[in-house]
């Protein structure tokens, strides 16, 4: 009974990294039960019976990504103090290596909200609950800093918080579409002249 379940939730596992890998390559529109079936070489139904409904599998996809995502960006960052040694260790892993594989950029995110913003699913809201999330913990680091004295006392986070997002979304097109090998260091030195903006 154990081996059988341990072996069901191997595939689940499977199902999930399948999806993620589809995902990153066509967007959360491009994880369907039929793909992620022939993507392992498995039966449609033998998705359908470990991930459930279409909608099921997308949300263990994002679960997965935002998973990842927080093991490799923001729980590390905890390790710096609270302020702005922390907020660069977050944008440091954020930026990352954006030609490796498992690159944590933003992409699902990012690319989602082009995907679907013109619908009115349960996705989309999915996606617009992570994105607030995450931009809320950014903002509090903001907070954090301005507490600290590394920023000044009238650095407005809401707004710093947007213009780390436009920054990532432009490192995300140079990435992704543009393929630019200098996009890690052009992300790097947006980030310290708006940090320097900032600065008291």
């Amino acid at each position: 009974m154990v081996k059988k379940r341990d072996k069901s939730e191997q595939t689940l596992a499977a199902i999930v990294k399948a999806g993620l890998d589809l995902a990153s390559l066509q967007g959360l529109r491009g994880v369907t039960l039929g793909a992620v079936a022939k993507r392992l070489h498995i039966s449609k139904s033998g998705v359908f019976v470990r991930a459930g409904s279409l909608e099921a599998l997308q949300n263990l996809v994002l679960d997965e990504y935002e998973e990842i995502f927080s093991r490799s960006v923001f729980l590390p960052a905890l390790a710096q103090p609270p302020g702005l040694p922390r907020l660069d260790a977050i944008m440091r892993l954020w930026i990352g290596s954006p030609f490796d594989d498992t690159s944590v950029t933003g992409a699902l995110h990012g690319v989602g909200a082009f995907e679907l913003d013109h619908t009115n699913c349960a996705l989309r809201e999915r996606l617009i609950r992570g994105t607030l999330q995450w931009r809320q913990t950014l903002a509090r680091t903001v907070e954090q800093s301005v507490t600290a004295g590394h920023l000044r006392a009238d650095t407005p986070p809401e707004q710093m918080v947007f213009e780390l997002f436009g920054l990532m979304l432009a490192f995300l097109y140079d990435t992704r579409l543009l393929t630019d090998p200098l996009s890690s260091q052009r992300a790097t030195g947006a980030y310290t002249r708006l940090v320097a903006s900032y600065r008291r």
